[in-house]
C-alpha cells in the first residue's frame, strides 16, 4: 500500500489557503529592517515595511491567516477601495496585493465572515471565505443614506458584543457657525447636531439599512472621531474625539501659546444618550476642566454650565488629530501593554505659527478601562523631520492600527501608503542589534 506523505500533503493546503510561514509555525518573528522601517521604538521592539505606495490609506485590518486589508481614500477623482496583501514567502513582506472595490473609506473590520468598510456615504461589506484574499461574492450595502458633507465626512466603526453596528457621523463645521471657521455667534441651539456630530447604532447583521429610518443616535455633542474601538476589558466603545480649532480668532483672550495647546484630544467611552458638550464647551487641559466656548460668550475660564458634560478618560496634546485607537489584547507584547491603548495620532496642522506637533504612536497604560499611568510615545520617526511648520512637510502620518494574530502590530501612513510591522524581540536582542 503507498504510504501518504502527510507533511507534504499539509504544506500544499496550507500554501493554496494562502497561511503564511509565521502561522504556521505558530508566530515566528520575521527579520526586521536595519532601520526599522525609518521608526524609533522601545527596547526590545523592531519594525520592518510589510508595503509601500498603497495610496492615500487609512485604517487596516489582520485576518487569521496574516492577510492585511487597508482602506484606501478617494482622492478627488481617483477612486479609492480596499488594498487585500498577502506574504507567500514567510519573510513578513507582502508579495502579493490585489485591489477591490470600487470606492474607498477609513474604518475597516472583520466580522464573522465578512469584510466591512466605512465609506463616506455608506457602510459596505464584502463576504470572504477563509485562506481566500479576495471577496467570495458581490458587496453588500449595509447603511447607507449618510448626510454628504464637504467637513468631517469620514466614518470609522465599532461592533459590541450583542450584534451592534457604531457609526460616528462628524459635524459639517468646526464649531457651529454660519459661516463656517469665522468670529461669530455659534448657532444655539447648534443646529448641526440634528443629523452629525454624533455615534449612531445599527443592526451590524442587516443589509439595505438607511441611516436615520434604521439607526439609533447613540451620543451626542462630539465634533469629529475616526477611532471608534471596542474595548472587551470593559465591553463598550470608546473613541477618540478631535478637538476644535481657531480660538485665535479671539486674541483678546488666546494668545499663540492658549491657541496651540487647547482644546485637548480627547479619549472617551461612549455611553448610551450622553451629550458630551460640543460646540458649546471645550476641554482644557491646563485647567482641567471644561469651559465654554468663544462662540457661546467664553473668554477662556468661564465654566457656566459646561460643568454637566462628561470629563475625559484621559486627554492628550491639542490639535494632534488622534485618527485611530486600538486596545492591546494580546500576550505577545510585555505585561505593560495587555489592556492598554495605543493611539495613532496623525498630526497637527492648527497649532500655526507654532511649530507643527504630533505624528507619532503613542501607548496609553489602562487598567478596567481607566488610565494607569501617563502616555509615553511607543514609535517616533514618522514625520522625518524634528521641526514642522507645515503638515505637508510630513514624510508620513501614522492613520491606522491593527493587532495580527501572533500580538504583532501594524500600523499605516495616509502620506505614501505604507504599512509597517512591530514586533517584539526582547531586550536582549534589541542591544545585540545595537552592538
Amino acid at each position: 500500500m503507498r504510504r501518504i506523505n502527510v507533511a507534504f500533503l499539509v504544506a500544499a493546503a496550507t500554501a493554496f489557503l494562502g497561511i503564511s510561514l509565521q502561522a504556521q509555525i505558530g508566530g515566528t518573528v520575521p527579520e526586521c529592517d536595519e532601520d526599522a522601517g525609518g521608526l524609533t521604538l522601545p527596547e526590545g521592539f523592531c519594525a520592518l515595511v510589510v508595503a509601500q505606495d498603497l495610496g492615500r490609506a487609512r485604517h487596516l485590518v489582520v485576518a487569521n491567516n496574516g492577510d492585511v486589508y487597508v482602506a484606501i481614500r478617494n482622492i478627488q477623482n481617483v477612486p479609492g477601495g480596499v488594498m487585500a496583501l498577502r506574504d507567500t514567502t514567510g519573510d513578513g513582506r507582502a508579495d502579493r496585493r490585489e485591489k477591490f472595490g470600487e470606492s474607498g473609506g477609513t474604518g475597516i473590520l472583520l466580522r464573522n465572515g465578512y469584510l466591512y468598510l466605512s465609506r463616506d456615504d455608506a457602510v459596505v461589506r464584502f463576504p470572504m471565505t477563509e485562506g481566500q484574499l479576495l471577496p467570495s461574492g458581490p458587496v453588500e450595502v449595509v447603511v447607507s443614506g449618510f448626510p454628504e458633507q464637504s467637513v468631517h465626512p469620514t466614518k470609522s466603526l465599532a461592533f459590541d458584543d450583542r450584534g451592534g453596528l457604531y457609526v460616528n457621523v462628524g459635524n459639517p463645521s468646526n464649531a457651529c457657525t454660519d459661516p463656517d471657521r469665522t468670529r461669530t455667534n455659534g448657532l444655539n441651539p447648534c443646529t448641526h447636531l440634528e443629523r452629525g456630530g454624533g455615534i449612531w447604532r445599527y443592526d451590524a447583521d442587516r443589509i439595505g439599512q438607511m441611516f436615520e429610518r434604521d439607526g439609533r443616535r447613540h451620543v451626542t455633542g462630539i465634533r469629529q472621531t475616526n477611532s471608534l474601538r471596542w474595548n472587551p476589558v470593559t465591553n463598550s466603545v470608546y473613541f477618540m474625539q478631535h478637538g476644535r480649532s481657531l480660538l485665535n480668532l479671539w486674541p483678546e483672550h488666546y494668545d499663540d501659546e492658549l491657541n496651540a495647546e487647547n482644546p485637548a484630544e480627547e479619549l472617551l467611552r461612549v455611553e448610551e444618550g450622553v451629550d458630551y458638550g460640543y460646540p458649546y464647551c471645550y476641554y482644557d487641559p491646563q485647567q482641567e476642566k471644561r469651559v465654554r466656548a468663544p462662540e457661546y460668550g467664553g473668554d477662556g475660564k468661564m465654566v457656566g454650565d459646561c460643568a454637566q458634560y462628561p470629563m475625559p478618560v484621559a486627554s492628550f496634546p491639542a490639535h494632534w488629530a488622534p485618527n485611530d485607537l486600538l486596545f492591546y489584547t494580546s500576550s505577545y507584547f510585555p505585561p505593560q501593554y495587555s489592556g492598554g491603548a495605543f493611539i495613532a495620532f496623525h498630526g497637527s496642522g492648527s497649532r500655526t505659527p507654532l511649530p507643527q506637533q504630533g505624528y507619532k504612536l503613542v501607548f496609553q497604560p489602562m487598567q478596567e478601562g481607566r488610565p494607569s499611568g501617563t502616555f509615553e510615545t511607543f514609535a517616533d520617526g514618522f514625520s522625518g523631520k524634528s521641526r514642522l511648520m507645515a503638515r505637508d512637510e510630513a514624510a508620513a502620518r501614522p492613520v491606522g492600527l491593527a493587532q495580527g494574530p501572533d500580538g504583532s502590530l501594524y500600523v499605516a501612513d495616509s502620506v505614501k501608503g505604507t504599512v509597517w510591522r512591530v514586533v517584539y524581540r526582547g531586550a536582549s536582542d534589541r542591544s545585540a542589534q545595537e552592538d
